[in-house]
């Protein structure tokens, strides 16, 4: 199996898991730094480099454009809009997420995307743009439709193992099968059956084989499908 998107910056283990491979995800420049350092010295990781909508205030492309530059960064962002937290002001969170939809189009990389409490005002942002999206740790289910519609692909995270979590993995059921990929979000978001516990990129095994039951499918047909999409969206 492989993990789509995680933190390994803030994880205290991630090695010895099996992984075929893993993306890392720079949100500042600290974290983008640490993340291309990962992928030059692991041939299993690959980086996502951006900056996060809580950490939007004086946002510069510059250093993102320079790190995409970079032959293992795969994908910008995570990008997008939250305003659950408000950590940034939403004007510098729009024009952030404006500037780096710019740059993974005019790059021909796929575009990462974090959204909370915004559902609504990040599609809408999301009508400027022709390139590959990725909705990151999907949580808007009743969006799942026009995502679809959209060809956007849908990752979902531990969040979907939760027992209360049903519209959640109802949505789990209807993604088609070429735009499914799976993601620990680590050391976020926890699955089932180490919730709780801080998250470790291994753990994506877990939310995998929730997904295969809920799809009613073999886990090995999963792992393949999952696979060979993040191959194609992220070029690895």
């Amino acid at each position: 199996m492989i993990d789509t998107h995680c933190h390994l910056e803030m994880c205290d283990e991630w090695q010895g898991h099996g992984l075929k491979r893993v993306a890392t995800v720079g949100i500042d420049e600290d974290a983008i730094d640490k993340a291309l350092a990962l992928a030059d010295a692991h041939d299993e990781i690959y980086a996502i480099v951006g900056r996060h909508p809580n950490s939007a205030t004086e946002f510069d492309i510059e250093p993102v454009r320079r790190a995409a530059e970079h032959p293992k960064a795969v994908a910008i962002g995570e990008t997008g809009l939250d305003f659950y937290r408000d950590g940034s002001p939403r004007e510098d969170q729009e024009r952030a997420f404006r500037e780096q939809m710019e740059l993974a189009e005019g790059l021909g990389k796929p575009l990462v995307i974090h959204t909370r409490a915004a559902e609504e005002a990040t599609l809408n942002m999301l009508d400027a743009t022709s390139g590959t999206v990725v909705m990151h740790c999907f949580s808007m289910p009743a969006q799942l439709d026009e995502c679809i519609e959209r060809g956007y692909f849908i990752s979902f995270a531990g969040n979907v193992t939760y027992p209360k979590a049903t519209d959640l993995q109802e949505a789990a059921t209807r993604v088609p099968a070429d735009r499914l990929l799976v993601e620990t979000d680590a050391p976020f978001l926890a699955p089932q059956p180490v919730r709780g516990k801080l998250n470790r990129p291994g753990n994506v095994v877990h939310t995998a084989e929730k997904l295969a039951e809920l799809r009613g499918v073999e886990y090995a047909e999963l792992e393949s499908q999952v696979e060979a999409n993040a191959a194609r969206v992220f070029g690895w």
